[in-house]
């Protein structure tokens, strides 16, 4: 049993930039790449495994064939999505339905629930996280005279910092962001907002107003999580959330660090620095840029070096 190292797939978007680039080494398609598509077995961009007996292999396809990789599970679709978002320019500001919502509405599709690790910002960052309505009639009005300083909640953010982001919360972020995101594996978005920006054809971008108004939560409910710590031999271990969706962990690790996994598997992206995961005898490169799955059954191994990683499970 070897794990599952992935090879990204990247998306073009009208705010993104080079910063995936830049601080991942990542080969980008064009100079407005807003999105690495890291860990994904949805049909928009499934990962591709480059490794081991699976080689070749997208995510969606293995867990399809390969159930026992995964603990058998029930659900059809590979719950979770990591994603580096590189936000050259603002984001629209965007809410998310619940999986009943999307169920019904967008053709069985998973709801989405998702968290951001600000993995970088420029300085005196923020990003619009809730609204200020407090009633679905203020919502409305507030959007139909372009209200916006007064309807939307700005937040100042700097790296390090973690933001649990349930579906039916008003969110954007904001330019000069450069962040990991967990999320349900879906891709629906409901944009509120766009400031108006045209695409390369020269059109105002499509908004979706009555699905946005109908899952937004009213009035705005405050998603702070605290952290919690671990210190293990050689790492420390924040639990940033644990939820019926995903829970999201930071390993920071410094030296010999041993783990032990064997009922569930693991979603692993490298954020910072560099180091080896060591299982029965084999050494695998692990450096900044890098996602893999451990998978369950795995067992024991270790991870020696220097460096930071985002760690989910569903």
């Amino acid at each position: 049993m070897e794990p599952l190292f992935l090879q990204p797939v990247f998306k073009d978007r009208i705010w993104g930039g080079t910063a995936l680039q830049e601080v991942f080494g990542y080969d980008i398609p064009t100079p407005h790449t807003g999105e690495c598509w890291a860990i994904s077995a949805h049909p928009n961009g499934p990962s591709m495994i480059v490794n081991g007996p699976y080689k070749g292999m997208t995510l969606d396809r293995l867990w399809k064939e390969h159930p026992e990789l995964f603990g058998n599970p029930e659900g059809e679709v590979f719950p979770l999505l990591t994603k580096i978002l590189d936000a050259n320019m603002d984001l629209s500001v965007q809410v998310h339905p619940n999986d009943e919502y999307a169920k019904v509405n967008e053709n069985g599709e998973l709801g989405k629930t998702e968290c951001w690790y600000i993995l970088d910002c420029k300085q005196d960052a923020d990003m619009i996280f809730g609204h200020y309505a407090l009633s679905k009639e203020e919502l409305v009005q507030q959007i139909k005279e372009g209200k916006w300083s007064e309807l939307l909640r700005r937040v100042k953010i700097k790296p390090g910092d973690f933001f649990y982001v349930p579906s039916g919360t008003i969110h954007a972020l904001c330019e000069g962001t450069l962040v990991l995101e967990t999320q349900q594996s879906s891709d629906t978005t409901y944009r509120v907002y766009d400031y108006d920006r045209k695409d390369s054809a020269g059109n105002l971008r499509e908004l979706h107003l009555e699905k946005a108004i109908d899952v937004t939560t009213i009035p705005h409910q405050d998603t702070g999580v605290a952290p919690s710590f671990q210190e293990q031999e050689n790492v420390t271990i924040t639990t940033f959330v644990d939820s019926e969706f995903f829970s999201v962990y930071k390993w920071e690790i410094h030296g010999r660090s041993i783990f032990s996994f064997n009922q569930q598997y693991l979603l692993l992206s490298v954020v910072k620095g560099e180091g080896s995961l060591v299982h029965n005898g084999e050494q695998y490169g692990l450096k900044k840029g890098t996602h893999l799955i451990v998978p369950v059954g795995f067992g024991e191994f270790e991870i020696n070096g220097n460096c930071e990683l985002i760690v989910s499970q569903a």
